[in-house]
């Protein structure tokens, strides 16, 4: 291992990076996916919100909240850490 470079830490920070920077929003898209099939023997109307399969909308939600509970996490990191002026 270098002096100079910790790999270890470095890994970690990549590894972060592309689960929050990539992963989160790929998550959203599929929840937004999950939401916009039709249900089952339903054609899609024009005036329809989202799909009528009960199971899509559940696994949208769920990924939303990890979506929401990510932010919410980002956000009480950078406040706990007690940035001052």
């Amino acid at each position: 291992m270098s002096e100079w470079i910790d790999y270890k830490a470095l890994w970690e920070i990549v590894v972060v990076g592309l689960l929050a920077g990539a992963g989160l929003p790929a998550l959203f898209a599929v929840g937004m996916r999950a939401i916009a099939l039709p249900g089952k023997g339903h054609p899609r109307e024009s005036d329809e919100l989202f799909g009528g399969n009960p199971l899509e909308i559940a696994f949208a939600v769920l990924c939303f909240a990890v979506v929401l509970g990510a932010v919410g996490y980002g956000i009480y990191i950078v406040v706990k850490s007690g940035h001052s002026h």
